[in-house]
Order: C-alpha cells, then structure tokens, then sequence
C-alpha cells in the first residue's frame, strides 16, 4: 500500500472537480465519499441535491474564520493511498477507516476533536484520494510535519493487518517515483515507459561507457538526447539536465530533467566521484593496496564477457569479505555491468537483461557510501563490454554472454543477502528480482551452446564417458549421480575432455569448481561446472561443433590470467540458486 503526500495547493474547488471528474483517460468510475472528518460531509458522488462548491464550503469553513493575514496560502492537503495490483479489492468501509488512520497518523485529524477538516473520495477499486483543510477548528495549523513518512509507517501496519501485500520500507535512497502525470503522458503518446524512466535508464548506460566527463556527454548525444549544461561564470561546469527530443510541455518546448532529478547518483558530482580513481593502485580484496595490472587490450565481445566475468569473481569475494565502503561500491558497478551488458548483448537476451538492469539500479544505492576505487575492475570491465560493440547471439560471443550471465546471477544475490544483513529491503528485493530476470536471461542465452556441449558429450567414446563418470564418482561421490541424471551432464563430460585435453588434470580443476559455491542445492549442477571449468582452463566457451567445424561466430579469445576464487559460496539463499 504507498501513500503519496501530493503538492499543497490553494484551489480546494479545483481538486474536488478533478476527484469527482472523469479523469483525464476517463478513469475515474463511480466517484464518491467514503469517510469524512464528521461522516456527515455531503457527498456529490451518490447525493444529487449535493454539489461540490457545498462541500468545499464545508472543508473550507475554519479557513473563512480566520483574518486574512492569518490564512495560509497553501491551505489544501492532498494524500492518496493506492493498494498493490495484487490485493484483493477493498471495501468502501475498510478504506473509509483507512483514511481515518491516515489523517490521524500524519497529524490533520489526531482525534481531539479539533483537528482538520476533511474527506475521502474513491474513484477507482485500488485506491482513494483525500483532502484537507490545513486549518483545524481551534484555528491552529496542524502539526503534519513529516506526514509523508508517518503516512508510510502507517501504511505498514495496515499491511499486516489487512493482510495485503507487505510494502519493503524505504530509506530516502531510491530514485523519484514518476508522477501520475507522467504515467499518463507516456500511455497517451504511445511510449513503454515515461520520460523519466526512459532518461534514467539511458544516462546509467551512457556512465557504463564513459571513462570521463568529455566521454560521458558524448554518450549522452550519441544516444540522441537533448542535453542542456550548466555552467559558472568562471566557464566550470557545474550541472548538466537531458530531455528526450520528442518529449514536449503544452508550449512544445523539450521537457528537461536535471541528473540529480533522475536518481540522486546521476548528478554531475557524484557521476566524476566514478572517474576519480587512483591510477597507480586499486584495493584487493581483503583491503590491502596491490599494482594495477596492465590489461591486454580487449580484442572483441567475446573477450569482454570473460574479463567481465572474472571481475565478477573478484567484486563477489570483496562483498563477501571486504568492508562496507568496498561492498558498496562493487554493487554499484554491478550496475554498470548490467547496464553495458543489456545494451550489447543480442536480442533474444535484451529484454530480460533490460529488465534485470532497470531493476537492479535500485539496489545500487543505499546509504552506506561507497568507497570509488574498489570497483576499478568492475567498472572497466562495463566500459570493456560497451566499446567491443555488440555480441552475436551465437558462437563464443552468446557462450560468454551466457558464462557472463551465470555469474551475474550469483552477484545479484550475493547483493540481495548483502543488502538483507544491513536491513536494506528496497534494495534486497530489487536485487532478488534482478536475478529473477538474470535467471530468465540466462536460459536463453545458454540454450544454443549448452545444445551444442551435450551434442558434443554424447558423441564421446564409450569408454571415455565411462571415465569421466569415474572422475565425478571420486571427486564429488555425493553429487554424482544427481548430475549425471541432469540433462547437462553431457556438456559438462564433454568439458571435462576438453579440459584434459588442454593439459589440465580435471580432478583439480573439477573439486576447485566444486569448492567455488556450494552445490547441493542448485537447479542446474552441471551448467554451474560447465562454465567454472571451460574459464579457468581457459578453453573457448564453445569449441568446434561435432563435425569438428568451427562453430558460426566462434572467436578465439587471448587467454585471461588466473582469477582467484571464492572457497566458499557466495550465495546463503537456496531457494534462489541455479
């Protein structure tokens, strides 16, 4: 259940016309009183001989008592509460003492029998409207300071109560919610998502490209935004505001959104605290200073999802056992990487992934501050992704799309369950839901090279499927006959010969990969050690079809260094693994 505490106004007659209209898309059905200060208000919903300037006159009685340099000129109050599309619908009793509680939780009528005048009015199933009078009988103002977080601590007892769906309490981080008239815009010009949405989610993914400020615009007008800056008189930039070019006011003029209005991480300042990073060193994880490597260039998609993937594998083991500071900040270069990984990635991931992205930005953010520098490798890897262009939805770009994946998917709960032990539940739930749709995304990625492993596997020599099965009986005597029953234990027989092929002792590398995260529980044991393998043997993450073809789009990828892994898992949800 949200309660909004609208703008205070000064046309007590105007809100009634809206409330009692027929709305802007005719969504207003069956206006009508549902509480009132006295339960007396005349009703001109259901009561033909009422009109709306006499209920006016009614709310507005204390106002007219008073002289006019004692009344307010913002006198009307304006709160609705909405339900959650799935609760069951109310009735007019049970909303009429939900606004009872309303007026009395945020301070207009406390019950002292001299409090605001006021009423409710429902116009739809989910939600009622009401308004008030900011003058109590005795004259006084109402003391509704604060009102809209009281109105939502209320909200979370009528919750438990009623039974409803159980809003997670927010602590002042998330962005701005987009406003009805917003809503109605987008659904009336034909978009998908308002304006707001549309720009926050485009200035996140120019930030995943940027390396600088110079970079960072450029983005912007490659994405076709309009931009508007704000500069100082001494030439130094100071802000900077967007607008989509087809997002017009009444007087046809772009509607501009400044960075700070979009999420409180796009203004200009806290976007350049991402570019101040130390050259020279970056934070390990276990806190201490180490050398910045020298990368090799990355040399096209494919090479991009591996080093992002193991980057992945490092900002796992610092949320894991690096401080609060550095936690933070690996969790919102996550969000960089979802982002850049949206934005590149073929079309029958892009939706999930979009999804997964947009989601995702709301974990991002918290009031622990994050500490820049941690997630060097993080946000390189997001700038990797963008400037290696688009990744085919085949071959070795879709297997390291989908090896990409597979570790966003941990990283996502690993942020969930970070963001749970700090009692953060906007942020958990945002970041549970992310990997909901990273789960979605990854069974469309992995289904073409997951086919052409097990293909692989089943063309294997009797005799080498036999060892192979030995090898999982010694390594993992508990799992292996759960995985040799799944679907996927072709693929990952077919890793584990490619793996001693390449040189490797499969028994290491396979109890390493066993060690990475616990198992036992996963939906998918054999797809998790298919992908943990073929990275740190560093085999292609789809080798040549079985007519030993190259397989269409297969690029070959310059080795990574070793990545040090987790010993434990990073996950503690079982009911969230794969």
């Amino acid at each position: 259940m949200i309660p909004r505490i609208h703008q205070q106004g000064s046309n007590t007659l105007g809100l009634l016309h809206y409330l009692y209209g027929k709305g802007t898309h005719e969504e207003h059905i069956d206006p009508h009183l549902v509480a009132s200060f006295d339960n007396m208000a005349p009703d001109p919903g259901r009561d033909p001989s009422a009109t709306k300037k006499d209920l006016q006159h009614l709310l507005d009685q204390p106002l007219s008592l008073l002289d006019a340099d004692r009344r307010p000129d913002k006198h009307v109050w304006h709160c609705s509460v909405r339900a959650a599309p799935d609760d069951p619908i109310l009735s007019d009793e049970q909303w009429g003492d939900i606004a009872r509680r309303m007026v009395a939780a945020t301070g207009i009528d406390p019950g002292d029998g001299a409090g605001c005048r006021w009423a409710a009015v429902r116009h739809a199933d989910d939600h009622i409207h009401i308004i008030a009078t900011l003058v109590r009988e005795d004259g006084r103002r109402p003391d509704h300071h604060r009102s809209g977080k009281r109105a939502q601590a209320e909200c979370r007892l009528i919750e438990k109560e009623l039974g409803l769906h159980q809003v997670a309490p927010g602590d002042g981080t998330a962005a701005k919610r987009t406003t009805s008239a917003e809503r109605h815009k987008a659904e009336r010009t034909g978009r998908q998502r308002p304006a707001r949405e549309e720009l926050r989610e485009t200035v996140r993914r120019a930030i995943a490209g940027a390396g600088s400020e110079e970079e960072f615009f450029d983005q912007l007008a490659a994405a076709g935004l309009l931009i508007r800056k704000r500069v100082a008189p001494s030439g130094d930039l100071l802000g900077y505001k967007v607008a989509l070019p087809d997002d017009r006011n009444g007087e046809k003029e772009p509607v501009f959104y400044a960075g700070s209005t979009l999420a409180p991480d796009l203004s200009l300042p806290r976007i350049r605290e991402r570019w101040a990073l130390p050259v020279e060193a970056v934070a390990s994880a276990d806190g201490s200073e180490r050398e910045q490597p020298v990368l090799p260039d990355v040399t096209g998609p494919a090479f991009a999802r591996r080093r992002a993937t193991a980057a992945t594998w490092q900002a796992l083991l610092i949320i894991d056992h690096g401080d609060d500071g550095a936690a933070a900040a690996q969790i919102a270069a996550a969000g960089e990487v979802l982002d850049a990984l949206a934005k590149t990635s073929a079309a029958h991931t892009r939706k999930e992934l979009r999804e997964a992205a947009f989601v995702f930005e709301r974990a991002s953010r918290s009031h622990v501050r994050a500490v820049r520098g941690h997630d060097r490798a993080l946000r390189q890897a997001a700038r990797d992704l963008v400037h290696s262009g688009p990744a085919l939805g085949r071959g070795e770009d879709g297997a390291t799309t989908a090896m990409l994946i597979d570790m966003a998917f941990f990283l996502a709960i690993a942020a969930a369950n970070w963001h749970a032990r700090k009692e953060h539940a906007q942020q958990a739930a945002a970041a549970q839901q992310a990997a909901e749709h990273l789960r979605a995304a990854y069974e469309s990625a992995a289904a073409q090279p997951m086919a052409v492993l097990r293909q692989r596997g089943q063309r294997l020599a009797p005799r080498v499927r036999q060892r192979h099965a030995a090898l999982l009986q010694q390594v993992l005597p508990e799992l292996a006959e759960q995985i040799r029953a799944e679907a996927g234990w072709a693929a990952l027989a077919a890793t584990l010969d490619d793996v001693r092929k390449a040189g490797h002792d499969p028994a290491v590398l396979l109890a390493d990969a066993a060690r990475r995260r616990e198992l036992d529980t996963a939906d998918s044991i054999s797809d998790v050690l298919v992908w943990r393998l073929r990275r740190s043997a560093h085999l292609l993450a789809l080798p040549a079809s079985p007519d030993g073809t190259a397989t269409m789009g297969t690029r070959r990828s310059a080795p990574l260094a070793p990545v040090t892994q987790p010993a434990t898992s990073a996950v503690n949800d079982p009911s969230r693994r794969r």
